[in-house]
C-alpha cells in the first residue's frame, strides 16, 4: 500500500512556541524510542512501521542528517482523536479534581494528592481542533456515537494494554509514564497505532527514584527548558522566546537519551 515518512526533528517547544535553539539527538531518541515500542507492543496491536531501514528510504532522505531519525510507514485513514491515558493525578485533571468537578465526563472518586498514581488508569480522549492548540474532551458516549460500540471499546481496551505493558517496563527500569497518548488509524478496518510512541514528548515521564506525591514532579524532557524560559522570558509579552543558552540545551539533550538508555537497557548509539 502507500507509505508515508516520518521524521523526528531536533525543535522543541515549550509552551505552545517552538522554540530557537534545537537539542542535539532528540529527534533521534524520539525516533528510535518509538520503534522500541512499536516491538515491544506489536503482540497487542499491529502499528504503522514499514521499514527503519536507511536503504529501504527513497533517495532523498539517504542524507547524513536524516540517520536514523526517519522512519516508512503505512499511509493510514487516521480516527481524528488522542487518546490520552492518565496513570496518575496531574495536570488538567488535578484543577477539575480539585474543583470536584467531573474530568472528561468521569467523576472522580477517592482522595488524591497531586502526583498520586490513580486507583486505575483512565482514558480521556480528546479531539484534536483543526486550528491552534485546543481540544476538546470526548467522553465514552461521544466515542460511542461516533465510532460504535464495537470499535469504541476495542480502542479502550486496546489504550489500557499497551498503557498497561508499557508502564510496567519502564517502571522496571527507573522510569514513570504518568500519562502518555496514542494515535491510531485504519487499514482494512483493523486498528493501526501510529504517529509517536510513548515518547518523552508524547507523555510525561518521570524519574522513579525521585518520585514522591504531594507535589509537583520533576519531568524528563523539557523541564529545563520550561524552568528556565519561565525565568528569563514573558510569555504573555508578544516577544519571541530567547535563544536558549548551551547548558540548558546540553542538560535536555542528557535527558532525552538518558530516557533512552533507561528504557531500552542500551547505550545510546548515536550521539
Amino acid at each position: 500500500g502507500p507509505a508515508d515518512r516520518i521524521m523526528s526533528t531536533n525543535d522543541i517547544s515549550a509552551f505552545d512556541v517552538i522554540l530557537p535553539t534545537p537539542v542535539p539527538e532528540k529527534g533521534r531518541v524520539l525516533n528510535q524510542l518509538s520503534l522500541f515500542w512499536f516491538d515491544l507492543t506489536k503482540d497487542i496491536v499491529k502499528n504503522h512501521l514499514v521499514s527503519a531501514d536507511p536503504k529501504d528510504m527513497p533517495e532523498e532522505f539517504s542524507k547524513e542528517e536524516y540517520k536514523d531519525r526517519v522512519m516508512l510507514v503505512k499511509k493510514l485513514k487516521m480516527l481524528p482523536y488522542e487518546f490520552i491515558i492518565r496513570g496518575y493525578m496531574f495536570g488538567s485533571m488535578w484543577k477539575a479534581y480539585q474543583a470536584g468537578e467531573p474530568f472528561c465526563g468521569q467523576v472522580i472518586t477517592g482522595d488524591y494528592q497531586l502526583a498520586q498514581k490513580l486507583e486505575k488508569p483512565i482514558l480521556t480522549p480528546s479531539t484534536k481542533a483543526t486550528e491552534g492548540h485546543d481540544e476538546y474532551s470526548v467522553t465514552h458516549e461521544g466515542l460511542v456515537k461516533d465510532l460504535g460500540e464495537e470499535l469504541a471499546q476495542k480502542l479502550e481496551d486496546t489504550c489500557l494494554r499497551l498503557f498497561e505493558k508499557c508502564y510496567d517496563y519502564a517502571y522496571e527500569r527507573g522510569i514513570i509514564i504518568a500519562d502518555t497518548k496514542f494515535e491510531f488509524g485504519r487499514v482494512d478496518g483493523r486498528l493501526i497505532l501510529a504517529d509517536e510512541v510513548l515518547t518523552p514528548d508524547s507523555s510525561r515521564f518521570w524519574p522513579g527514584d525521585e518520585y514522591e506525591p504531594g507535589k509537583s514532579q520533576s519531568s524528563f524532557d523539557k523541564q529545563y527548558v520550561r524552568d528556565w524560559l519561565t525565568a528569563h522570558w514573558d510569555k504573555e509579552s508578544g516577544t519571541k522566546p530567547p535563544r536558549l543558552p548551551e547548558d540548558v540545551i546540553k542538560r535536555t539533550s542528557e535527558k532525552y537519551i538518558e530516557a533512552y538508555e533507561k528504557i531500552t537497557g542500551e547505550k545510546f548509539p548515536f550521539a
